[in-house]
C-alpha cells in the first residue's frame, strides 16, 4: 500500500501584495520524508520591491520555473497531480490560500491551528500567556514555534518560499500529530 503524500506550501509577496514566489514540498505522511519539491518565481512580479527579495535565489535552491502566473499555476497543478497531493498544509494557511485560489480544489489545512494552541502543542506550558481559545497571545509565528519545538533558539526563518515550506513541514513533524488531528485546522 502506498503512503499518502501531502503538500506543504509557502508563498512570498511583494509590497503590492502580489505573489513573487511559491515553494511546495511533497511529503510522505508515514515518515515525513520529502519526496519532491517545487519552487517558482512569478515574472515580472518577483522583480519588484519586496521585503525578502534578497533571498529569492537562495543558496542551494533550485528554481523550477520563472514565468508568468498562468504558467506557474499550470506547473503547480502538474506537480500536485504527479505527486497525488490532495491535502495542502501551510502555516497561517488563509494567507497562502487567498493568493492561490486556483488551488482551491485541494483540501487546505492551517498548521498554525495546532502549533500555536496549548491544547494541541505540549510545549506550550502554563508559563505561556494564552488567549481563552488556547492560542498563544504572542510569539506564535513560524520562527517562534520552530524554536519552541526544536529547542534551537538560533533558528531564523529565511523567508524563501521553499525553505519556509520545508521548515513548516518540520514543525508538523515535531508536533507529531496524525492527519486526522489537523481537521481542526481545515480552512475549506
Amino acid at each position: 500500500m502506498m503512503s499518502e503524500i501531502f503538500g506543504v506550501i509557502d508563498t512570498e509577496t511583494n509590497f503590492s501584495n502580489q505573489l513573487i514566489s511559491v515553494g511546495i514540498v511533497a511529503v510522505n505522511a508515514t515518515d515525513y520524508k520529502i519526496v519532491d519539491e517545487y519552487y517558482g518565481l512569478f515574472d515580472p512580479q518577483y522583480k519588484s520591491h519586496a521585503m525578502y527579495s534578497h533571498v529569492l535565489k537562495y543558496k542551494g535552491i533550485e528554481i523550477n520555473n520563472v514565468a508568468g502566473s498562468q504558467e506557474i499555476i499550470a506547473d503547480l497543478d502538474g506537480f500536485i497531480e504527479r505527486n497525488g497531493i490532495k491535502k495542502m498544509f501551510a502555516y497561517n494557511a488563509k494567507f497562502d490560500y487567498s493568493h492561490l485560489s486556483e488551488l482551491n480544489h485541494l483540501v487546505w489545512y492551517d498548521i498554525m491551528r495546532l502549533a500555536a494552541y496549548r491544547q494541541h502543542n505540549s510545549k506550550i506550558t502554563d508559563e505561556f500567556e494564552c488567549c481563552k481559545t488556547g492560542r498563544l497571545k504572542s510569539n506564535f509565528g513560524v520562527e517562534a514555534i520552530y524554536r519552541l519545538l526544536s529547542g534551537d533558539y538560533y533558528y531564523s526563518e529565511v523567508h524563501n518560499a521553499l525553505t519556509d515550506a520545508r521548515d513548516e513541514m518540520q514543525i508538523m513533524k515535531m508536533l507529531g500529530k496524525n492527519m486526522e488531528e489537523y481537521e481542526v485546522g481545515r480552512i475549506n
